[in-house]
């Protein structure tokens, strides 16, 4: 009997695939990218910022406010979807909002300023690149309650020493920028309009609509007829007031205090209505096309447009993956101590110890089973410092072969000194 097309595709065996633009986090990856929340998560915590989650989904609404609706993100790359209730929900596409909805939510007006550190994942919907997916990880520090030029400097410095922890500060400049208070944005966005409105036919036609909702999202534009009319259009600077200018010069001067080095960027926007004053973004063309690891800026504005009294805020997030992919001092991972039953009756003891040398604090590799030429193959596999060698003929006497698998030296030592001789190994 013969079998047709379609039947035939079904008894084929595929492979299991990940959804495109998502990728499993092997040990080894897990392991990078453990050690950059960890620095992070450190270094935060050095200047008073606490961990903090928000779910992984909110009301659309809460992105919606925010990040705008004529934004890339709100209008093309959210993973909306409609609960059982008929409720709009969003896979969270950025930590700012979230935590800016807990703030109003969990009143914590009253404890300003806020200051928290945040990790975990982000989900957008766009083409995936080199270290940066549909699915992807963030850290984000935010500081909300705070109008003062110092909480920019604090904030950056948060960023700069983290990088530098990582190894990475050397591949990346930071470039900063003033977006001034809501009256030099107000004047600004005039000019943007009389400009870019001269030139409607040269612009694209995402720029034609964000024209007069949002003129400043035009800076960002792609397109390289819109970029060639950016490089002609009016700078923020000539139309910041004196505060603005004010406040911006001691933002750069608290940097120049601390040594951190950066380059003015006069065409770095942010472009919805609540940002504020410093925009800044720590670049890098190490991946490839210039991409940002951290970036950020202040947002005074934002948890008003949630619903919430105004309130200043400052923050930054950056891209877990990509940081990875860049930090180069990884520490070396605690390497286990390989314990190796010989014969089958010194297996209950051997597991004995192994579980008495892990609650003491050791990373104990014992096979599940194998002859010793197995288990220790299995041993130097998997990097082992030592091993501790039992069979029936040293039970008798108490005491356990030990092997210094870097030094290649064996001794035969008492079993209470197991623990001691392992100490010693550092």
């Amino acid at each position: 009997m013969k079998t047709n097309y379609l039947e035939s595709r079904r008894l084929k065996v595929s492979l299991p695939q990940p959804v495109r633009g998502t990728h499993d986090l092997l040990p080894e990856d897990f392991r990078r990218h453990a050690h950059v929340i960890e620095t992070a998560r450190t270094i935060a915590a050095r200047f008073g910022y606490d961990e903090t989650s928000t779910p992984i989904f909110e009301f659309t609404e809460v992105f919606a406010r925010t990040m705008g609706e004529t934004s890339d993100v709100v209008s093309k790359e959210m993973y909306s979807f409609e609960s059982r209730n008929g409720e709009s929900i969003t896979l969270r596409p950025e930590y700012t909002a979230g935590i800016c909805r807990s703030f109003i939510s969990n009143g914590l007006q009253q404890n300003v300023p806020v200051k928290v550190f945040a990790n975990g994942p982000m989900f957008r919907y766009e083409r995936p690149q080199k270290g940066r997916q549909r699915q992807f990880h963030q850290i984000d520090l935010e500081c909300i309650g705070a109008a003062e030029a110092k909480a920019d400097i604090e904030v950056i410095s948060v960023a700069a020493m983290i990088l530098k922890s990582l190894g990475v500060m050397e591949h990346c400049r930071l470039q900063i920028n003033t977006l001034g208070d809501s009256e030099s944005r107000t004047s600004y966005r005039t000019a943007l309009v009389e400009y870019f409105s001269d030139h409607k036919d040269n612009l694209s036609q995402d720029s034609l609509n964000r024209l007069d909702r949002n003129p400043l999202r035009i800076l960002d534009s792609k397109d390289k007829g819109d970029q060639a009319l950016v490089a002609e259009a009016p700078l923020f600077s000539e139309y910041l007031n004196s505060y603005s200018a004010e406040f911006f010069d001691e933002v750069l001067k608290g940097l120049d205090l601390l040594g951190i080095e950066y380059d003015l960027n006069r065409r770095l926007v942010r472009g919805l209505d609540y940002y504020t004053h410093t925009a800044f973004e720590f670049v890098t063309t190490a991946l490839g096309a210039q991409g940002a690891l951290i970036a950020g800026g202040r947002y005074d504005g934002l948890i008003e447009a949630l619903g919430g009294k105004p309130t200043p805020g400052i923050g930054w997030a950056g891209g877990i993956e990509r940081l990875a992919m860049l930090a180069s001092n990884l520490p070396d991972g605690k390497r286990p101590i390989a314990i190796v039953p010989v014969g089958d009756v010194a297996e209950s003891e051997a597991s004995k110890l192994a579980y008495e040398l892990r609650q003491a604090g050791f990373s104990i590799e014992m096979a599940f089973k194998g002859n010793v030429g197995k288990r220790m193959k299995r041993a130097n596999k998997v990097n082992s410092r030592a091993a501790i060698l039992i069979g029936e003929d040293e039970l008798e006497r108490n005491c356990c072969t030990f092997r210094d698998l870097d030094e290649g030296t064996q001794t035969e030592i008492p079993l209470k000194s197991v623990k001691q001789a392992l100490d010693a190994l550092g």
